[in-house]
């Protein structure tokens, strides 16, 4: 008996529900989906603009209610919207770093490839915000951020074209690279705040 062809990508863009599940739990085959998938900057933003919401407005749940410091509701909410807007730069931000390394490591440069991997990797972390809502689940937010840099690390060479042997240092490269932007954009954000902790630059305050 032969063995079965290999399932062809799916026609037309996923819903945001099947999309999340899917990067999730069937991260390799869905980055060919995603690579196959055409879309436009604001296509994909929509998508972020849903996900990277989580993260900022659970934390400012969390900071209003939980423990024994009550935040104000004025300064919960300026924390959600200032994470929340730190996030969508941090994306794009990115994205950029991602295109532009993508020679170096013997990929593909390409816009909007590139922020499909900055935007659907960031998928777990953004999703794992549930859990900082619990003090003791907050570990679980953690390992959220750490599977997104493992999506990343499979993203990479699918939909930049690099050689799989150089998906990790691209990785490595990327994520040191990033860093320090997303270090300025968490300083920015706890000026706004009033807050000096670290940004982790996918939607809120570690």
């Amino acid at each position: 008996m032969s063995a079965m062809p290999p399932l062809a990508p799916t026609a037309g863009p996923r819903s945001l529900v099947d999309r999340v599940k899917s990067i999730l739990l069937q991260p390799r085959s869905e980055w060919v989906v995603i690579d196959a998938e055409p879309a436009t900057i604001g296509s994909i933003y929509r998508y972020v603009l849903i996900l990277a919401a989580i993260p900022a407005i659970c934390r400012a749940i969390r900071l209003s209610t939980v423990g024994f410091l009550h935040f104000s509701p004025f300064w919960t909410a300026r924390f959600a919207i200032s994470s929340y807007v730190g996030a969508l730069i941090a994306v794009y931000v990115l994205a950029l770093i991602i295109d532009a390394l993508a020679p170096t490591f013997g990929g593909h440069k390409g816009q909007i490839p590139a922020l499909k991997v900055a935007a659907y990797s960031a998928t777990a972390a953004w999703v794992s915000g549930f859990f900082t809502l619990i003090p003791l689940l907050g570990i679980l937010a953690l390992a959220g951020a750490l599977y997104s840099l493992y999506l990343l690390y499979l993203g990479l060479p699918v939909l930049m074209k690099a050689p799989a042997d150089r998906a990790l240092g691209y990785t490595v490269v990327t994520i040191i690279a990033a860093i320090v932007v997303f270090a300025v954009v968490g300083m920015i954000v706890g000026r706004l705040t009033g807050m000096g902790a670290m940004y982790s630059g996918y939607g809120g305050y570690q």
